[in-house]
């Protein structure tokens, strides 16, 4: 196995009743904005990352609030974060908070924020 030192970790809310469909897309949205965060605050963790083959890891918690915990500990850590707000249109109501992106960053700073989370 590839020895990996850089992830992106995208943290979904399981306590939202959509389809497989849509938590796909709200991923995908946490991983663009999360990487281009990463891009412009810590270009050479986004650099590293990219030549590493992008890894990726969906992780899931029960409830809004632990996203925002998990977001303030990521912060407080100086990694990128993206949290994705939901338009509406679709399956759940304007300004639902679905999804967090953390990284692209170094693996042990991300293991501190998303390492004990159950996968998705």
């Amino acid at each position: 196995m590839e020895d990996f030192k850089f992830t992106q970790n995208l943290i979904i809310r399981a306590d939202l009743k959509i389809s497989m469909g849509k938590i796909c897309v709200q991923v995908a949205h946490a991983a663009v904005l999360a990487s281009e965060i990463a891009r412009k605050l810590h270009p050479e963790w986004w650099e590293k990352w990219l030549e590493e083959g992008q890894r990726k890891i969906v992780v899931k918690v029960d409830s809004v609030e632990k996203l925002f915990r998990l977001k303030e500990k990521a912060e407080i850590l100086s990694l990128p974060t993206a949290l994705v707000e939901d338009k509406g249109l679709t399956e759940l109501p304007p300004g639902t908070i679905t999804c967090l992106g953390v990284g692209p960053a170094p693996i042990n700073l991300v293991n501190k924020v998303t390492g004990g989370l159950p996968l998705l």
